[in-house]
């Protein structure tokens, strides 16, 4: 066996970088040598992983689209996720695209206005949509409440969105009239409606963005495994 290939065996036993024949220094292979090529020794994941530090794969991206009322706090969440300051924090009263970032995807957020006059056109902005992010104020109003749950029963049975997954955010929790998830929950009449559907009802507010950080985790992993089921006929 060539000295390379033992080099390279001795890597994935130790963990150590490849130590280079003729200068004797420690160095990161850019690319394999000829005889590793040729003994298919730098397709292993170790090989590659220690010896071969190519760029990381692409992340995936997914196109969603963010519904709720005015006033809801969908704007606030999306520029506290991209980092941007909050002086520069305007609603929303047409539409606008945030590319969200994640350690394992992008988000590429189509955010709907949610005044009255706006509502009404939502549905010509479903198209192309592989999730659904649905905030809603639980400190507001019965009679906005009460708006907010049929604007959601009609997302969630829209021909467009029916099969997607829903991320409901049940935001302002840090406000003193907050209802309570199961509040939410009942009120809103999850559990008989979205029966079959994939949703993740989570409470939030900006003085907790770690946890609206982990409710996205949880849509991404929802988007992740509906790229892997098998297509129907």
């Amino acid at each position: 066996m060539s000295e390379c290939i033992q080099l390279s065996f001795a890597v994935c036993r130790i963990g150590i970088y490849t130590v280079c024949q003729k200068s004797g220094s420690c160095q990161v292979l850019s690319a394999p040598c000829q005889e590793c090529q040729e003994a298919n020794l730098h397709k292993t994941p170790c090989f590659r992983a220690l010896c071969c530090k190519g760029p990381p794969p692409p992340r995936p991206e997914y196109d969603l689209v963010c519904i709720g009322l005015s006033g809801s706090g969908k704007t606030s969440l999306l520029s506290q996720l991209c980092s941007e300051s909050p002086e520069n924090i305007v609603s929303t009263t047409g539409f606008s695209i945030k590319a969200v970032p994640f350690q394992n995807a992008i988000l590429n957020v189509k955010e709907l206005g949610g005044a009255d006059n706006i509502r009404k056109y939502w549905s010509r902005y479903y198209q192309g949509s592989q999730g659904v992010i649905f905030v809603l104020d639980s400190a507001s109003s019965e009679d906005d409440l009460e708006t907010a749950r049929n604007e959601l029963h009609s997302a969630l049975q829209h021909p467009q969105l029916c099969t997607l997954p829903f991320l409901i955010l049940a935001n302002h929790q840090d406000k003193p009239a907050a209802r309570s998830v199961q509040e939410i929950k009942k009120y809103f009449e999850l559990e008989p409606l979205a029966r079959g559907k994939r949703w993740i009802l989570k409470p939030c507010s900006l003085d907790d963005m770690e946890a609206v950080k982990d409710s996205f985790s949880l849509l991404i992993n929802l988007l992740e495994e509906r790229d892997f089921e098998p297509s129907r006929m």
